[in-house]
Formats: structure tokens, sequence, C-alpha cells
């Protein structure tokens, strides 16, 4: 079955990993025996991690996430830090646009950030609105139920960046947002998620390769100049 054509285009900056939102029934049945297979001393964290997928699928698609990926990426010190990036839309048909965007903004711009509050920013696709939060969240790594922990241990604090790009025509809005427990690198991860939303396009690349051909200008060439990961 043929895949439906996209609703918009987004690239992906390096050290970022998709994850598979709509894995097949074949490929989860062939990971679960690939997890019966390993030696036991792997193979209780490894169906950990493989539950956590599936309770994170669960919970993206009733969010109607479009696209989630993971990143790793080394800091200051050489140890790895990590982030998610998740890529959904909000429908504004039969409502006004502006007032679903507000109420988005309203709704979500509490917490320290640029200015405490909401700032717009020009990307080529058109203005776009950018703002941030630094708030606790329950901790992946915190002690199983049942199991004696601090519970200042089972939560953590993230810094969360988000993006709403309107749609032309008012159809939607595009929702952009990152999350990573290293505060400390928040103005680094801002400068990936800015790039990630200059990177969105609602024209088919396909279309523009076409079309650059025709011109005689090289696809390749004008995506690396136009790209903010180089």
């Amino acid at each position: 079955m043929a895949e439906p054509k996209p609703e918009f285009w987004y690239g992906l900056p390096y050290g970022y990993l998709s994850l598979d939102l709509r894995p097949t029934p074949e490929g989860i049945q062939e990971t679960a025996r690939q997890i019966t297979l390993l030696p036991p001393e792997h193979r209780d964290r490894a169906d950990q991690a493989f539950r956590l997928y599936a309770a994170v699928l669960t919970m993206l698609r009733k969010r109607e996430v479009m696209g989630c990926a993971l990143g790793m990426h080394p800091d200051d010190s050489g140890d790895p830090t990590l982030s998610v990036l998740t890529i959904s839309t909000v429908s504004t048909s039969g409502t006004n646009p502006n007032a679903v965007l507000m109420q988005l903004l309203g709704g979500e711009s509490t917490g320290s950030g640029v200015a405490d509050g909401i700032v717009p920013v020009e990307i080529p696709v058109g203005t776009g609105y950018i703002w941030e939060t630094v708030r606790r969240t329950p901790s992946p790594a915190a002690p199983p139920e049942g199991e004696e922990g601090d519970e200042e241990s089972r939560e953590g604090t993230v810094w969360q960046g988000t993006v709403a790009i309107p749609r032309p025509g008012g159809a939607s809005i595009v929702m952009l947002q990152l999350v990573t427990p290293a505060v400390e690198l928040s103005q680094d991860y801002r400068g990936v998620l800015l790039g990630v939303a200059r990177t969105v396009s609602f024209t088919d690349p396909a279309e523009e390769a076409t079309a650059h051909g025709s011109s005689g200008t090289s696809p390749a060439s004008d995506a690396a100049e136009r790209s903010p990961f180089g």
C-alpha cells in the first residue's frame, strides 16, 4: 500500500536517529525473538528497553505525533547527552488559526525561557513562534514501583523547546518540540531546534529537484547552501 503524501517535509540534524512509529507486526515479533536469544545478563535490560519502546509508541500515536528522533551528542566533557525531537501537527480546520495558536502558546509558555515568553522567529516558510520551559518530569531511571528509593531521584529536570509554524492557508500548525535533560546546554539545543525549523518545507523536495534540474542548477549544491546543518 502506497504511503500517503506528507503534508510537510523537514531535515534531521547530525546525531539523530528516527524512531519507527509504525513497525510491522513481523518486525516486532522478530525483535522479540532476538531478545530471547540474548545472554541472560543482557536479556532483562533489552526487554525493559523493548517494553519502553512499545509504551512510547502507544503514547506518541495517541498524540498523533508524525515523527520522533532520538539524539545523542557529546558534552564539553565528552560524556553523551540525550535528547528527543518530536514533530506533530495541530488541526485548525473550521476554527480560527490565530485563536488555536494563542491557546497553544498560552497553555505551554510557562517557566523560564527567552524573555520568559514567546518569541517570533523568521524562517524560510514564514513566521514561527518559539518558547521554552524548564520543568520537572518523571525520570526514566526512577526505581520501579514497589522498590525503595528517594522521591527526589524519581524526578529529573529537563529543558523543553517548542516551535509552532502555521501552515499556509491555516489548515494546521506544525509543532516541533525538543526535550533534553542537559539543561546547561539549552542554548545549543535551542540552536538545533531552530535549525530543524529552518528546514521545514511545504513543497515536495522531489518537485524542487525537478525544477532545479530543468533550470540547470544543482539540487545538491543548493540544498547544502540552504541547510543549517552543513
